[in-house]
């Protein structure tokens, strides 16, 4: 039994150490832990329950971006296939753009959930090639050419919607190259 805990146990650190340490109870159980023991694991401080059905090795290092790989996780279907790819403003910071730090998550794919969206997260809906597609370490964000072509469209739904008029974005981009692209982005809305 020691030596089948000690191979499940290294079969599971190799799975967690692409995934920054975390792990779902799927990943778990496929490499070899018995879901009725994933309880116990945790109150003897091996494993850290993360949110429900997401785990981290308590010994492993501390992530730098663990926030990103836990919903990467929980955007996992049935087939356990990592649906949500990190789009918009999350992006547009991965991708070394800007500073800006959100207060929720952007995440683009196709989603099919019955549970409740956490709050932390804005989902949006698309099917997005694996060419505008970058990784991370756990996790999947859109590169830099996606990034835009999501702001630029978010950029037009919000003149199509009227939460924001062309003399407002005008007014926002009054120098350098920003100026030329907003007023390309305001010809073709």
């Amino acid at each position: 039994m020691a030596r089948s805990h000690r191979e499940a146990s290294r079969r599971l650190y190799r799975i967690a150490e692409r995934q920054q340490g975390f792990f779902t109870a799927t990943q778990a159980k496929a490499a070899g832990f018995r879901e009725n023991t994933h309880t116990d694991h945790v109150h003897v401080g091996n494993w850290v329950r993360e949110h429900r059905g997401i785990y981290r090795l308590a010994q492993f290092p501390r992530a730098q971006q663990p926030d990103l790989v836990v919903w990467s996780l929980w955007s996992r279907n049935r087939r356990q296939e990592i649906e949500g790819v990190y789009s918009h403003l999350t992006a547009l910071s991965l991708c070394g753009f800007s500073e800006l730090n959100s207060s929720r998550l952007h995440m683009t794919g196709h989603f099919r959930r019955n549970s409740q969206i956490p709050d932390i997260l804005v989902l949006h809906y698309a099917d997005l090639p694996e060419s505008d597609l970058g990784m991370g370490r756990g996790f999947k964000f859109t590169c830099p050419q996606r990034t835009i072509r999501d702001l630029v469209e978010a950029l037009r739904q919000g003149i199509q919607g009227g939460v924001i008029t062309p003399q407002q974005i005008q007014h926002a981009c009054v120098t350098g190259p920003a100026r030329r692209l907003c007023e390309r982005i305001l010809r073709a809305a």
